[in-house]
């Protein structure tokens, strides 16, 4: 990527586009029909692929601490890759099926909703600090990199973390 390339509007688009196509899922009304798929497996899915990004995460920090930055940008890559392969399932999943109630009660509905609502707040909040950091890295812009990715890193591995804790929690209610 050339040093001079402005990346802004694309994080701030994309950051945009993202975010109002997840909220959108809220208000418009399901597809109707069957498709021959149950779509009650993507739910898991995107817990896996939520897995794997927190693994690619974990693998990309532990290259960039021994400054191996080609393995550190091969798995940067590679959780964008799953995380993407993520919104495509969940956008697909929740444009088909109606959202899912938690069903516990007391200090475990109080947990899961305090992990629920920390998880969709950085998530939204990750899909700019990700692209950005992404594209400081990409440009060369290694100081500015670093300053965002110290926020960035550990924010994912939450939101791609607390997504599966958040999949385990409320699949006995699927």
């Amino acid at each position: 990527m050339k040093k001079d390339f402005n990346y802004v509007p694309w994080v701030v688009g994309l950051s945009i586009a993202i975010n109002l196509i997840v909220v959108a899922l809220l208000f418009l009304p399901k597809m109707d029909g069957d498709t021959g798929f149950d779509i009650k497996l993507l739910p898991l899915l995107n817990a896996v692929l939520n897995s794997f990004t927190f693994v690619f995460l974990l693998a990309a920090l532990f290259m960039i601490l021994r400054k191996n930055i080609r393995w550190h940008k091969r798995f940067i890559f590679a959780a964008f890759s799953s995380t993407a392969l993520f919104l495509v399932s969940y956008l697909t999943y929740h444009s088909m099926a109606e959202s899912t109630s938690f069903g516990g009660e007391g200090i475990v509905a109080a947990i899961y909703y305090f992990i629920l609502i920390t998880h969709i707040v950085l998530a939204a909040l990750i899909v700019p600090l990700a692209l950005l950091t992404l594209f400081r890295g990409l440009a060369m812009k290694v100081d500015k990199h670093r300053r965002i990715a110290r926020w960035t890193m550990p924010l994912w591995l939450y939101v791609s973390l607390t997504g599966v804790i958040v999949y385990l929690m409320i699949s006995p209610y699927y």
